[in-house]
């Protein structure tokens, strides 16, 4: 099989054959003939997809995590009182709603800096408003449709392949910003348990000094991964692509990015939740947060919904579950689904209906070849 061997420093552009991704002369259209997208495409990101036995491990923990999930969901819903749910919802104040807008914003505004940084080490630069599209749709419509590696990189090409970026370049720029969200989360979790330990012993019921040893632990991964890795710029095997790192000031850009990316998606929730929950304090909802984020990108649900839902409601302190579930409703509609109507009008406004066809037709056929070669 291909491998992704890029390499990730100025003036690594690439030549001859192994453009395999470039678009017609013709930047307004496509080509997404039967030659085009396989040859394309189909390599190098069938790498990132999982193809082999042991999927079939991660597909059983994904439906026992769902299912368990929907049943803990279904007992809180059917006891739920509407009325109160309701008044919790209207309870929700402007300036919350204000707070909480900004910080989704912040939250996309770092997304795009993980595009960005990817771009800049791949020395390529297409304009802001092309990358600052690929992002929000990428990350938009991965966050919302789910399986993140195959929308991402799906949605990406789309849009980059127009400036003339190959696949494997689309497909290196899904995989740095995989890598940088998770940096991001490992970072915001060690701050959490840290600087958080006290609030956080309420939630995990475990001592203090236990939380702030796992962030301890957390952050000498980091540093690890900082000065034996990123430092010496090697190389790393990820969701079965191989991708070299930058150096150091690349990694602190994408500690930055990412830290900026969870918390804002952190204090948005945070400020939907009610004050008694409120208690536990940005640092600790944050390692909370992270840890959702992760049972739900787990289960392979899309946005990790219903999943994400059950373990906050499960975890977190709330005077009532109808506040809480009205707190993660509206962080659901305001981190997931108006960025998500946004990217759409924005593509269906490049091209209505035939932009959608296009796009979907790349979804589809690099579905249909994720299998081994």
């Amino acid at each position: 099989m291909q491998r992704i061997k890029k390499r990730l420093f100025k003036g690594g552009s690439m030549k001859g054959s192994e453009e395999l991704g470039r678009s017609d002369a013709d930047a307004d259209s496509l080509a997404l003939d039967e030659a085009a997208l396989p040859e394309a495409l189909a390599p190098e990101a069938r790498e990132i997809l999982p193809h082999n036995l042991s999927g079939w491990l991660g597909a059983a923990l994904s439906i026992a995590l769902f299912a368990g999930a929907m049943y803990f969901l279904g007992r809180i819903i059917v006891n739920l009182r509407f009325e109160e749910f309701i008044a919790a919802l209207k309870a929700t104040s402007g300036p919350r709603l204000l707070f909480a807008f900004a910080t989704t914003i912040a939250s996309y505004t770092a997304l795009l800096g993980y595009d960005l940084l990817a771009l800049h080490v791949l020395d390529r630069r297409p304009p802001l408003r092309v990358t600052a599209l690929a992002s929000l749709a990428g990350n938009a419509f991965s966050f919302t449709l789910g399986f993140p590696l195959l929308t991402g990189v799906a949605t990406r090409y789309w849009i980059y392949s127009k400036e003339g970026l190959s696949a494997r370049e689309v497909v290196t720029i899904t995989l740095f910003a995989t890598l940088t969200f998770w940096l991001g989360m490992t970072t915001l979790a060690a701050l959490g348990f840290v600087f958080g330990a006290v609030s956080l012993a309420s939630i995990d019921h475990l001592p203090w000094f236990a939380n702030i040893a796992a962030g301890l632990l957390l952050f000498g991964g980091l540093y690890t991964y900082a000065f034996f890795i990123a430092g010496k710029r090697g190389t790393l095997r990820l969701f079965g692509g191989v991708l070299q790192l930058p150096g150091p000031r690349v990694f602190l850009g994408q500690l930055a990015v990412g830290v900026a990316d969870f918390g804002g998606a952190a204090l948005t929730i945070y400020a939907f939740l009610p004050p008694e929950t409120q208690s536990v304090g940005p640092l600790a909802l944050g390692a909370v947060y992270v840890a959702a984020a992760i049972v739900g990108g787990a289960s392979h649900a899309p946005g990790g919904i219903g999943v994400f839902e059950a373990f906050m409601l499960g975890v977190l302190y709330a005077p009532s579950q109808e506040s809480l579930l009205a707190a993660l409703l509206l962080f659901r509609i305001f981190y997931y689904l108006v960025p998500f109507s946004i990217a759409t009008l924005l593509i269906a406004r490049q091209g209505g209906g035939n932009r959608w066809a296009e796009l979907r037709e790349v979804f589809f056929k690099l579905l249909r070849r994720r299998g081994p070669s």
